[in-house]
């Protein structure tokens, strides 16, 4: 699955071994940064600025990165997830909603059939949609989320109790 997991975008014209390489580099150098930056940030008191500064430090490495990866590439998708968590921070549904949309399917793919990553992700997006009053997709999502967690974790978890009731109330 390495291959897939490291997919670079299809092109008339595919980049070089050494581009590919530089960026692989810089993907591993900007997640670091960003994790630095976040870090920093957090100590410092999150407040909306620097939030929007790691929004930007996500979105243009999402750009750079882009021209050479698939959206599937490991990197893309843990920059993608980064977005994601600041948008949800920042109460930015539709954002954290885009991102996640992005984010499944090659998740699915990645992981195997029955893990909490891609059940985590569903339930994300299933709370995402009830939010965005998208109510057929939020329930679809949920019961996807709530399948993986009833092998993972058995039909009796309190996970699984919670995500019903949340089903329930809506």
């Amino acid at each position: 699955q390495d291959k897939e997991k490291l997919e670079i975008c299809k092109l008339n014209d595919p980049p070089s071994a050494e581009t590919v390489k530089d960026m692989i580099k810089y993907a591993r150098n900007v997640i670091e940064e960003f994790r630095r930056a976040k870090h920093y940030k957090y100590i410092l008191c999150l407040t909306l600025t620097p939030l929007v500064e790691l929004l930007e430090i996500c979105e243009l490495s999402l750009d750079k990165m882009g021209a050479v990866f698939e959206d599937s590439n490991v990197y893309m998708l843990h920059m993608m997830y980064q977005a994601m968590g600041v948008c949800l921070y920042v109460q930015d549904w539709e954002g954290a909603l885009c991102y996640g949309q992005k984010i499944i399917r090659p998740y699915s793919k990645h992981y195997p059939s029955y893990s909490l990553n891609v059940a985590s992700m569903w339930l994300k997006l299933g709370r995402l949609y009830m939010a965005l009053k998208n109510r057929t997709a939020g329930v679809k999502a949920l019961k996807r989320a709530i399948a993986i967690m009833e092998v993972a974790h058995g039909k009796d978890h309190p996970y699984i109790s919670e995500i019903k009731k949340e089903l329930e109330d809506h």
